[in-house]
C-alpha cells in the first residue's frame, strides 16, 4: 500500500474534521449571540395560492410564495431550533471524518489487513449507519418545530432529512469490516499451522 498517499489522505481527512469542528463551534456561538431574525423554509403552502392573510404568528414575515418564514424577534426556543437545523450535520461530519482519519492512520501504521483496521472500519460503518438517520431526524424535528412555532397551521410531524443513502454506505462498511476480520482470523490460523 502506498503509505505516502495514505499519510496524505489521513492528514487531509483530519484537517477536514478539524474544520468541521471549528464550524460546529463557530456556528453555535455566533448563532446564539446573534439577535437577528430566524428564518426557515417550508413547503406547506408551496402548491397553494394564498391571496389573503397568511395564518402566521405575530412578528412572522412570509415570502411571496409563503415558503420562507422569518421571525424578527425569535424566542430562545426558536433560536435553538434554528441551530438544530444546522449543527447535527456539522457534528456528524466532524465525528465521521475523525473516525475515517483514525482508520487511515491505523492503515498507515499497521497495514490494511489487520484486526485493528477491520474494527475501525466496523465502528465507522455503524456510526454512519446509525448517525445519518439520527442527525436527519434531529434536523427534521427542529425545522418542523420551528415552522410550527411561526405558523401553527403549518406544523407537521418530524421528517428525516439528509442523505439517507449514507445508511447503505455505513452498512457496507460494517459488512466489509466483518469480512476483513474473518480474513485476518483465517490468515492467523494459516500462519499458526505453517
Amino acid at each position: 500500500m502506498n503509505t505516502r498517499l495514505t499519510r496524505t489522505l489521513a492528514s487531509v481527512t483530519f484537517l477536514l474534521a478539524v474544520l468541521c469542528g471549528v464550524a460546529f463551534i463557530g456556528t453555535g456561538v455566533t448563532h446564539m449571540l446573534d439577535d437577528g431574525a430566524v428564518c426557515v423554509q417550508t413547503d406547506f403552502w408551496a402548491n397553494a395560492s394564498l391571496a389573503g392573510h397568511l395564518p402566521v404568528g405575530e412578528g412572522v414575515k412570509a415570502s411571496g410564495s409563503a415558503t420562507r418564514l422569518c421571525q424578527d424577534s425569535p424566542s430562545v426556543g426558536q433560536r435553538a431550533a434554528d441551530l438544530g437545523g444546522e449543527l447535527p450535520w456539522l457534528l456528524f461530519s466532524f465525528l465521521a471524518l475523525l473516525l475515517f482519519a483514525r482508520l487511515l492512520k491505523t492503515v498507515q501504521l499497521d497495514g490494511p489487513f489487520t484486526d485493528a483496521v477491520s474494527r475501525r472500519l466496523s465502528v465507522l460503518g455503524w456510526f454512519v449507519a446509525v448517525g445519518t438517520p439520527l442527525a436527519g431526524l434531529v434536523v427534521g424535528w427542529s425545522r418542523s418545530w420551528l415552522v410550527g412555532s411561526m405558523a401553527p397551521v403549518a406544523g407537521s410531524g418530524p421528517a428525516v432529512s439528509g442523505p439517507l443513502v449514507l445508511v447503505l454506505a455505513g452498512l457496507a462498511a460494517v459488512i466489509m469490516g466483518k469480512i476483513m476480520r474473518e480474513g485476518v482470523r483465517m490468515r492467523e490460523d494459516l500462519e499458526g499451522t505453517i
